[in-house]
């Protein structure tokens, strides 16, 4: 029973050691943390910063990708007007119905409606992407994130590190190179030691220096479309991050001065009790 046991630890052992090779053998550069506006128990959102990161999104990745969690209406959060996200609505379609007749039809996108989808379905996705359904990014910014591990995350508990999501975007999206002497690279796919999930990836590189014009004055480098859509992207993903920070300052500051009270409370009953 002892052997079997034993044997039983040991293979556990190796498949857990096997498995934790693999999750580390990729991506084969660690993400660089960057500095963002957001970092922090404090961190805000800069508007200006999302503002720009829209319109990489809008220019530079909206024809693979979809931001279909994300509504219109919520862009005034963004620093724009009423009158400017109805504008901006205006010129996207969105399939409504079905009519009288049972017929589905298109029609002009107002603030309640979402982000639609550059494709009818995943399928036609794939079909347009080698094969591979470019992913929808409302949520990404907090779905892909490498694994810090110990005891960086130990240590991100008291930093309130929460990055990690925008940190591998934002070096995926500035980490294409080519690939090195001998690597067989499939054909269609881009060098990238960034890529969580392998080396190479099916999106080619979306940004380029000078690719997209801002009227602030703002760097039109890739570093820079990248860190401002990357920043977008964070916002969609958690669009009342900021309340939420707030809220929590509020319930901190509200337990200690409760445990203060209650520290005094307990001082006054038992100072005059014999222990």
């Amino acid at each position: 029973m002892k052997t079997v046991l034993k044997g039983i630890a040991a293979l556990g052992f190796v498949v857990g050691a096997t498995m934790a090779a693999s999750a580390a053998e990729y991506p084969l550069i660690k993400p660089v943390e960057q500095n963002w506006s957001f970092a922090g128990p404090f961190g805000t959102y800069d508007r200006g910063e999302l503002q720009r990161g829209l319109k990489v999104y809008r220019e530079g990745c909206a024809a693979c990708h979809g931001l279909e969690r994300v509504a219109f209406r919520t862009l005034e959060d963004l620093g724009y007007s009423e009158a400017q996200v109805r504008a901006l609505a205006g010129e996207y379609e969105i399939q409504d119905g079905p009519d009288a007749d049972g017929e589905m039809f298109m029609r002009t996108a107002i603030p309640s409606d979402y982000f639609p989808s550059p494709f009818a379905n995943p399928q036609a996705a794939a079909a347009s992407n080698n094969g591979a359904a470019p992913p929808d990014l409302s949520l990404i910014a907090k779905a892909r994130a490498v694994e810090r591990g110990f005891p960086l995350f130990v240590v991100d508990i008291f930093t309130q590190y929460a990055e990690s999501g925008p940190d591998y975007i934002y070096n995926l999206l500035t980490g294409y190179e080519d690939a090195p002497e001998g690597y067989e690279q499939q054909p269609g796919t881009y060098y990238n030691p960034h890529f969580l999930a392998g080396t190479s990836l099916s999106m080619a590189p979306p940004l380029q220096e000078g690719l997209i014009s801002y009227d602030d004055g703002a760097p039109e480098t890739v570093e820079q479309y990248a860190h401002d859509v990357t920043a977008f992207l964070m916002w969609a993903a958690e669009p009342h991050m900021e309340d939420r920070k707030s809220m929590g300052f509020v319930v901190m500051l509200f337990l200690i001065g409760f445990a203060v009270l209650v520290y005094l409370t307990k001082r006054k009953i038992w100072a005059n009790v014999a222990h």
